[in-house]
């Protein structure tokens, strides 16, 4: 989720192929999105895997052709290693919450929406502030979150004091299920959960804990998880090493000049 708006004043580039026009209105997060999918189009191109006359387009959307280039490159430069037994055991046994069948949160929230063209800096800002005024009288004003929610949240549950009733994981976006499910905490969330429909505050009234499932059940879930880390690790670290041997100019990009990925 960005953290606030960047107007870009000159035309960001990679190896001086645009990534955004004169004067457009990019979160730095969208900046470099469009960045890392321009370096992997790029090395597709280099690596013979796409056409040379492929090129990108003006919102930072690839062609099926280059999506296609960059996942045979990924292919070809990340060997990840399966996980060992021992590495699932002990990824099950730190994360045992994470493998709960039936685990259901009743909650409430106060969204704060991120929709286009809304200033996500002055959006954050109210966001923190009534997060600290709720936080603050947690347990004082039994009616307090509910107010606020019909005050200020962008959700059509702030008419019902902001009430979600009961959820499972599945009921929840997944970066938004990620801050409720797997936990122990109970009353308002001591942070902002960022999702794809923008800032929530949260509070969290009852938990229903689920029943713990046993490794052998959930092995297969468990070996995904660590492919899915490993994964996200490799890419960051190609990434970086791809952003070390461009030319970057107009956005901040993590590089290196040494290869990370074998």
């Amino acid at each position: 989720m960005p953290t606030d708006t960047l107007v870009v004043p000159t035309v960001a580039r990679i190896n001086g192929v645009a990534l955004n026009a004169p004067g457009e209105t990019l979160s730095p997060e969208e900046l470099r999105q469009r960045a890392c999918t321009e370096l992997l189009r790029q090395a597709a191109q280099r690596a013979g895997l796409l056409d040379a006359a492929d090129a990108p387009t003006a919102d930072g959307v690839i062609s099926e052709a280059a999506a296609s280039a960059i996942d045979a490159l990924l292919e070809q430069n990340m060997n990840l290693p399966e996980p060992s037994e021992e590495a699932c055991r002990r990824h099950h046994a730190a994360h045992e919450g994470a493998y709960r069948t039936g685990e259901r949160v009743r909650v409430r929230h106060i969204l704060f929406a991120v929709t286009p063209g809304v200033d996500v800096a002055a959006l954050r800002k109210r966001a923190e502030s009534i997060f600290l005024d709720v936080r603050c009288h947690d347990g004082q004003a039994p009616d307090g979150f509910a107010d606020v929610a019909r005050q200020w949240s962008n959700c059509p549950s702030g008419e019902h004091g902001g009430a979600l009733g009961w959820l499972g994981a599945a009921d929840c976006a997944p970066e938004f299920a990620r801050e409720l499910f797997g936990h122990v905490e109970v009353g308002v969330l001591p942070r902002l959960v960022h999702s794809r429909f923008g800032l929530h505050v949260v509070e969290v009234l009852e938990r229903e804990p689920g029943a713990a499932q046993p490794f052998e059940s959930v092995r297969g879930a468990v070996a995904m998880a660590l492919r899915q880390q490993a994964f996200v690790t490799a890419l960051r670290l190609y990434l970086r090493l791809l952003a070390g041997a461009a030319t970057v100019d107009g956005v901040e990009l993590d590089t290196a000049d040494t290869p990370l990925v074998q």
